[in-house]
């Protein structure tokens, strides 16, 4: 009687199989027909039961699934649990042992999110961007990439609290983004192509003949980003001390990293103390003092800790190693004309007896030397840059005056014309 019993119950599971077989038969059938929403009832109906039968049904399973999930996509706008249903699935037949169309899956669902999120950010959806990115890194969690674009686009759309955790759990990982980006030029179009870290891949396409000019991009490290993102965040949060304790892990780590020495100086900056900036600054100078931008940066923050004329010697220096660096010519002109306002209210305060007219004359040749001594540095920002940029209109503007103030007439009207 017992054998009967057992003979009954084998049987019974081999038509509970031989009934998952068919529904799993059925919903790929639903798939190609494009009717994604029968197939995901169908699977969802032996779902509960699926774990009983051999790794073989259950991979086919999770096959069906995957798909059914993934190709939902085409009758929709993108469903990110949609997809990272999908990329579970695909994982799953991938340790049941179906490797090639599982992972020629979970490929393909990384595919459609970051495409998805390229189109968001295109179209400023940055929290959208976002959240996709941080899918596709999550299915494998190994392409820290989008992790770091997750955190990006959190940033710019004002999600700080997001964008936090990303960042977090970059600086957690030790993800720095350093590498190299292998690049050559597509002869049809003239545009230049990124190949990422596949330089084989770069050199067919070129050895093909479609692609010339091969190059290759040298990343510098994020991770001074990261760091100084996350005090930043802080700082947006009114957490100073989780600020400054953030930067301050990273500098423990890495004291000699220049990017950190001014990411802590940022912080300082943001905070107000400009005296503590100035510091960090100084000190990253001497280990890279050919650094323009240092010197630049440094005068900027000079000038607002009122000492134009300590702030026009750093700009001097950001010159001299960096003759092309415009911004710091139009900075010595602004930092000398700002002198004026003194002149000006002195002369204004003066009376009509000889001596007040002596001193007028005086205060006026002192108003013309400083017109002078600005004019070169905004004559070159007229000459190399462009007409219909900001900093050419705005030098050409105040350069057309000082023209006009020293006499020089025909210069004035050149200008203006």
């Amino acid at each position: 009687m017992k054998t009967k019993v057992l003979t009954i119950g084998l049987s019974l599971i081999g038509i509970v199989a031989i009934a998952q077989k068919k529904e799993i038969r059925k919903a790929g059938n639903a798939i190609e027909s494009g009717d994604y929403k029968e197939a995901k009832s169908l699977l969802t109906s032996v779902e509960g039961i699926i774990s009983n039968e051999k790794e073989r049904t259950q991979a086919d399973f999770y096959l069906a699934k995957g798909n059914a999930f993934l190709a939902a996509k085409d009758q929709s706008e993108v469903n990110i649990e949609d997809l990272i249903t999908a990329g579970k699935s695909f994982q799953k037949a991938i340790d049941l042992g179906e490797e090639e169309e599982g992972k020629a899956g979970m490929a393909e669902v990384k595919r459609v999110l970051i495409t998805a999120a390229s189109e968001d950010q295109t179209q400023q959806k940055f929290s959208e961007s976002a959240k996709k990115a941080y899918a596709a890194y999550n299915l494998s969690k190994k392409d820290t990439l989008y992790l770091y674009h997750a955190a990006s686009v959190s940033s710019v759309a004002k999600d700080y609290d997001a964008a936090l955790g990303y960042y977090e759990e970059l600086r957690d990982l030790g993800y720095t983004g350093r590498g190299t980006i292998y690049t050559a030029v597509n002869k049809e179009t003239g545009d230049v192509e990124e190949f990422g870290a596949d330089e084989n891949k770069r050199d067919i396409y070129v050895k093909a003949g479609s692609h010339i000019k091969p190059s290759t991009i040298k990343e510098d490290s994020k991770r001074p980003d990261i760091v100084k993102n996350i005090a930043l965040i802080y700082l947006q949060k009114d957490e100073k001390e989780k600020a400054m304790k953030a930067i301050q892990q990273a500098r423990k780590e890495s004291p000699e990293d220049t990017g950190l020495m001014l990411t802590e100086a940022d912080i300082y900056y943001n905070l107000g103390k400009m005296d503590k900036y100035s510091q960090l600054v100084e000190k990253v100078i001497e280990t890279d003092p050919n650094n323009a931008t240092l010197y630049y940066n440094l005068g900027v923050t000079t000038s607002k800790m009122g000492d134009p004329e300590k702030a026009i010697e750093y700009y001097k220096k950001a010159i001299k190693i960096d003759p092309e660096m415009l911004n710091a010519n139009i900075n010595i002109a602004s930092a000398i004309l700002n002198k004026e306002q003194a002149l000006i209210d002195e002369m204004n305060d003066l009376g009509m007896s000889n001596a007040d007219n002596k001193r007028y004359e005086e205060l006026q040749k002192e108003r013309n030397d400083l017109y002078k001594e600005a004019v070169p540095y905004l004559e070159k920002v007229v000459q190399k840059k462009s007409k219909e940029s900001a900093e050419y209109k705005q030098s050409a503007q105040i350069l057309s005056q000082i023209y006009s103030m020293l006499g020089e007439t025909e210069k004035a009207n050149a200008l203006k014309d």
